[in-house]
């Protein structure tokens, strides 16, 4: 049977600085930007007239836009998509969201005679039409809102009754860090918030905690059956033990996703970058975050007596580079 990472022993917790390090510089940014400039909304969320236009040759972008402003529909944005003659034409400007509410195919329809006005029936088709007024659009973000609050509540809820409290924290700050990180990169790659991305948020979400919980099941049993063992090693041990199982399947996923990104087209792309970052970030909190706050947790509040507590508790909490220097001071201090 073929195996990969077997038996490793890679002290993946002294790297916490680093890695703190790194998620401080990826993170902080993205999420200043984010107050300064916010994000750009969908259709479905701002409400508006979505159009996608495919050309026999390639138009004047400049000729194309000024029919549009001729025709009334003025600040519409025009983007290439996928090609030179074929684009998607937004109109979310106040104006034409109030005018959409008027009817669902108002400005869908002047947008139409104006491409008329200008080119033949036959030099362009309409691929694609999204209409959607400004009271669906306010439904709809408040939904998606909601349907995010709720999927972290039930995922504290989980947690509380699967683990202690130390191990549901813990992993809670790590399905944060990933929620920060995916707001993050969301920016940094200018992709709109639409329904879709706010599906592969819930599903990052999801896949994250899974890979967490893994580790910690094996972290639990360990802590059962070797209590005499550091909390410092017994993570160390339970990442190792669970490498093999984690790098092929985020590697397969991975795969996957690179697949749909390429050739799945450019509807589904948003949500395939997204849980391509999902995948990544999911597995650095769940080896660097997760056991990292859980043994500082464990050192802050260490367990009852009888269960791994006061001096005995932190000393198998610390490191045996730790208990170490401890042994050291101690014996200096009685040798005076």
């Amino acid at each position: 049977m073929f195996r990969i990472l077997h038996d490793t022993k890679i002290d993946f917790i002294r790297l916490w600085k680093i890695t703190t390090i790194v998620t401080l510089l990826f993170t902080v940014p993205g999420l200043i930007d984010i107050a300064v400039t916010g994000y750009r909304y969908s259709i479905e969320f701002t409400g508006g007239t979505l159009m996608q236009v495919v050309f026999n040759k390639p138009p004047d972008v400049g000729q194309l836009r000024s029919t549009l402003d001729a025709a009334g529909v003025k600040g519409a944005e025009i983007q290439a998509y996928g090609s030179d003659s074929e684009f998607i034409i937004r109109a979310q400007d106040p104006r034409d969201v109030a005018q959409q509410s008027r009817g669902a195919q108002s400005v869908a329809s002047t947008i139409t005679k104006a491409l008329n006005s200008q080119y033949t029936p036959s030099d362009f088709k309409v691929l694609r039409t999204e209409a959607v007024g400004p009271k669906v659009g306010g439904e709809l973000r408040q939904k998606a809102l909601y349907a995010i609050l709720v999927s972290f509540v039930v995922t504290l809820v989980y947690l509380a009754y699967r683990f202690e409290w130390r191990f549901g924290v813990a992993a809670v700050v790590a399905t944060a860090h990933d929620i920060l990180g995916t707001l993050a990169f969301i920016k940094y790659a200018h992709l709109e918030i639409s329904l879709i991305v706010v599906g592969g948020v819930l599903t990052m979400i999801g896949y994250s905690l899974n890979d967490t919980i893994i580790i910690f099941d094996r972290v639990r049993e360990d802590l059962h059956d070797k209590r005499k063992v550091p909390l410092y090693d017994t993570l160390n041990r339970g990442v190792n033990e669970t490498l093999p199982r984690s790098v092929l399947t985020h590697t397969t996923t991975f795969a996957c996703l690179v697949a749909l990104a390429l050739l799945g087209g450019e509807v589904i792309r948003p949500f395939t970058l997204v849980m391509m970052f999902g995948v990544v970030t999911g597995t650095f909190s769940s080896v660097y975050v997760a056991p990292v706050v859980l043994l500082w947790i464990e050192r802050k509040w260490p367990r009852a007596v009888g269960d791994r507590s006061g001096v005995g508790a932190r000393a198998r909490s610390e490191s045996p580079a730790q208990q170490k220097k401890r042994t050291v001071a101690k014996a200096e201090t009685t040798a005076r």
